[in-house]
């Protein structure tokens, strides 16, 4: 039997590269990579081996005849992707591979005698970390890995859903380079107060700022300020226990709360909110929320996309997970007649043909949430207009099939996308959040590099980071090559010294407080 990748794929391709009959797709040099919600195994071409499932840094590969529960409907995802796959012309038909081999490449071609780097990595999140894997796997560069956080793991430990312990499992991949004796580690270290760019920049040879995007894009709407109305950014800290969260910061005391968006993260904020809190007990989730989640009132959450369903931004992974909520019921609003038609025309495996075989239903959303059962609605074609209320949420105007209707509700939580913060001494571009680079290479800022969020915006998955460090460390490297690199002032082994004199005068300023 074959194997199947399910839905905690992370996209690293980790899988493609020691696959023996190269059946898993795409890989990192065909055109679907990073476009595709996952990974795929052809059953047809999958000898079983299993290499796959040993290389997967978040345990999401399985044998088909082991899956069970949800994760029996991804031995037909995987097989449907390749239903409509040509075979190439050149390769013999039938055969046991007919999937083309790609010429090796070897893109890491570094002098014997080249002197070894001293390097600056800020933001130990998996885009930080792939270039730091990168540089010590393959080059003999001394690493100084520094993170504003009290722990290590950036995206993956302050951003994954806490129930998503599969996809958490990478950090222990990540985790092992912590300790690589030629990797020095500074936790609890924030670049811009605790020490200055150009600090960095005068110890190493080059700096990599892998920072992601931590702010939330706003609505721009009235009302947006009113108490109750939060960021997804606030809720994701929120239930992973980020210290600059505390867990008072989501006042759960609503029966009904409006999600701006339709993403990944919104599915996770619903699934979070209804699922019951007994399931959330062996998982990572705050103490302190799971205890708020036990008491909480809320009974229904209302996901809301400006356009239709086939437009929606959610993935079939995680759409599938939260169909298959026990005691939580998925239901579509029936506002438009539009939103019929488009399911129902749609192919089942388009976003809108996902929702075939739901419940639809026109809401009336003047009255209270139905006692005894917790529900979670999706409300296409309708945007938010205005948040109601004089101090605090009390409703959500939005557009309608024909007139703006008051959805009435306690909470609200934009969902609308993160944006990257301006790093004082760096350039930023305002309109994309971004760090303006060439290939990784900040503009106008020699010996200076970005990777992740902060450098392509924020999108793509955690894979998605590995080919982007692949592009930055080869920017850097042949920089360095090149003779292009600035010459540090100073050397890494003083930016420890440094590093540990700032860190124990925060320690001081923390304790006075």
């Amino acid at each position: 039997m074959a194997y199947a990748i399910t839905q905690t794929c992370c996209s690293d391709a980790s899988c493609v590269s020691v696959c023996p009959v190269n059946c898993i797709h795409p890989r990192p040099d065909e055109p679907d990579f990073g476009t595709t919600e996952m990974l795929y195994v052809d059953p047809q071409t999958c000898i079983d081996c299993g290499a796959c499932a040993d290389a997967c840094p978040v345990g999401a590969i399985f044998p088909v005849e082991n899956l069970t529960g949800p994760l029996q409907a991804y031995a037909q995802v995987n097989a449907d992707y390749y239903a409509d796959q040509p075979q190439p012309s050149n390769e013999p038909a039938p055969g046991p591979n007919f999937h083309s081999w790609s010429q090796p490449v070897f893109d890491r071609s570094i002098p014997s005698d080249f002197a070894p780097l001293d390097i600056a990595v800020v933001g130990t999140g998996p885009a930080g970390m792939y270039a730091v894997e990168d540089l010590l796997l393959n080059t003999n560069a001394r690493v100084t890995l520094i993170d504003r956080l009290p722990e290590a793991g950036g995206l993956v430990r302050y951003g994954v859903a806490p129930d998503h312990l599969s996809t958490k499992q990478i950090s222990e991949t990540f985790a092992r380079f912590h300790t690589h004796p030629r990797l020095k580690m500074h936790l609890g270290l924030e670049v811009g107060k605790d020490v200055t760019i150009d600090e960095l920049t005068a110890h190493h040879d080059a700096v990599i700022y892998a920072v992601g995007a931590s702010s939330a894009r706003r609505l721009d709407i009235r009302g947006e300020d009113l108490t109750g109305s939060v960021a997804a950014t606030t809720v994701v800290a929120w239930y992973n226990d980020h210290p600059d969260v505390s867990a008072d910061a989501i006042d759960l005391s609503a029966e009904r709360v409006v999600v701006v968006g339709t993403g990944n993260v919104a599915l996770d904020a619903a699934r979070i909110l209804t699922t019951d809190p007994s399931t959330l007990e062996d998982t990572t989730i705050a103490p302190a929320v799971l205890a708020k989640l036990r008491s909480s009132k809320v009974r229904e959450v209302v996901l809301l996309g400006r356009r239709g369903p086939e437009t929606a931004a959610y993935t079939r992974p995680e759409l599938l997970g939260i169909t298959q909520l026990e005691g939580v019921e998925l239901t579509v609003d029936s506002h438009d007649p539009r939103i019929g038609h488009t399911i129902d025309a749609a192919d089942p495996d388009d976003k809108a043909g996902l929702l075939q075989g739901l419940p639809r239903e026109a809401v009336d959303w003047s009255v209270p949430p139905e006692h005894g059962h917790r529900r979670v609605v999706l409300r296409f074609h309708s945007a938010p207009v205005e948040l109601v209320g004089d101090t605090e949420v009390r409703g959500l105007r939005v557009t309608g099939s024909t007139d703006d209707v008051e959805i009435r509700a306690g909470r609200m939580i934009r969902a609308v996308g993160y944006r990257g913060t301006r790093l004082h001494g760096l350039p930023f571009d305002e309109e994309s959040g971004t760090i303006p680079h060439t290939g990784g290479r900040v503009n106008e800022r020699p010996g200076t590099y970005v990777v992740g969020w902060i450098k392509r915006g924020p999108s793509g998955g955690i894979g998605t980071n590995k080919v982007c460090a692949r592009e930055t460390v080869g920017s850097l490297l042949d920089d360095a090559i090149a003779g292009r690199l600035p010459r540090p002032r100073r050397n890494y082994k003083a930016f420890a010294t440094l590093a540990s004199r700032r860190l124990r005068r925060r320690s001081k300023r923390a304790s006075r407080r």
